[in-house]
């Protein structure tokens, strides 16, 4: 008899495959685009490649995820994921996605464009996700935000690459940190980049008015009512030498320097950056972050 009910509890037990479905749906619905390494990466850094492609193509013969060819230097063919309409609606209001609507994408086509930037923002949070784990700090999948939009007046908008929630553990104390990510793949100018840590200087100081033609006691800056302290805002560079990336980063402390909402902006929020390349190799919270307002490389911890 006991070994019957230990056939029929196994039974009736999920699958790793049945348990791993839903968190690939919710993945793409929150990154937009993945490659399968990187759903492997983020869901499941032990497992096996294979379970995570029987998974994907499971849900593909579904209609619920599609994915898009990327044809490597090395010849190599790699499968970018993304959620079709069918796979958006049925994770549309899962607790995993705190109230954000899952994105889709509508075609293979429109996967493309996006595909190079989006990847790259993924690699970049599996940096850290990675590096959380090693030190048993707390940041998952679902604690990095693409696409974050704020107003910063005159009908214009701020949108973050990525919002990221952090904590840091140790047995003292548990420190929440919070950061704007901006990843650059140096497709535009070196000064459109720069002039981003201005929109970020507007944010930091923009206060909405009611609308009337008397002028009402604010409430403070609209970002209070998202974050309790303002993110640190963190550049992570790649797509060029090294040489290139570390001007780029010296056009940003420039700003820094130079613009007086932006000076302003850094006396009061950390701000650094660094390169893909070297988070990939070292890790976030090793001494790879150049602090916008100058001094030696530290982690983003301590900038």
């Amino acid at each position: 008899m006991p070994h019957s009910r230990s056939r029929a509890s196994r039974a009736l037990a999920p699958s790793p495959a049945d348990t791993l479905a839903p968190q690939v749906l919710a993945a793409l619905g929150q990154h937009r685009i993945a490659t399968t390494g990187q759903l492997r990466r983020m869901l499941r850094p032990t497992g096996s490649r294979q379970l995570l492609s029987r998974v994907l193509n499971h849900l593909r013969a579904g209609g619920y995820t599609d994915f898009t060819v990327l044809h490597e230097a090395n010849r190599t063919r790699t499968n970018a994921w993304y959620l079709t309409e069918a796979g958006a609606r049925v994770i549309r209001g899962l607790p995993l996605l705190g109230g954000r609507p899952p994105y889709p994408v509508t075609s293979a086509t429109a996967a493309s464009l996006k595909t190079p930037h989006t990847l790259a923002v993924v690699r970049a949070h599996l940096t850290f996700a990675e590096d959380a784990r090693r030190h048993g700090h707390e940041h998952g999948p679902w604690d990095w935000t693409p696409e974050v939009s704020h107003t910063i007046g005159d009908g214009q908008r701020l949108v973050a690459d990525a919002l990221m929630y952090y904590t840091a553990t140790s047995p003292e104390q548990r420190r929440k940190l919070r950061a704007f990510i901006e990843v650059d793949r140096t497709t535009m100018s070196s000064e459109r980049l720069a002039a981003k840590l201005i929109e970020y200087a507007r944010l930091f100081h923009y206060e909405p008015q009611a609308p009337g033609r008397r002028r009402q006691p604010s409430a403070g800056p609209s970002w209070l009512r998202w974050y309790p302290a303002f993110p640190r805002v963190l550049f992570i560079l790649t797509g060029a030498a090294r040489t290139r990336l570390q001007d780029r980063i010296g056009d940003l402390q420039a700003m820094t320097a130079r613009h007086l909402l932006v000076a302003d902006l850094a006396r009061e929020v950390r701000l650094g950056a660094a390169i893909l390349e070297d988070l990939e190799q070292h890790g976030p919270g090793q001494p790879v972050w150049t602090p916008l307002t100058g001094g030696r490389v530290r982690p983003w911890t301590e900038l």
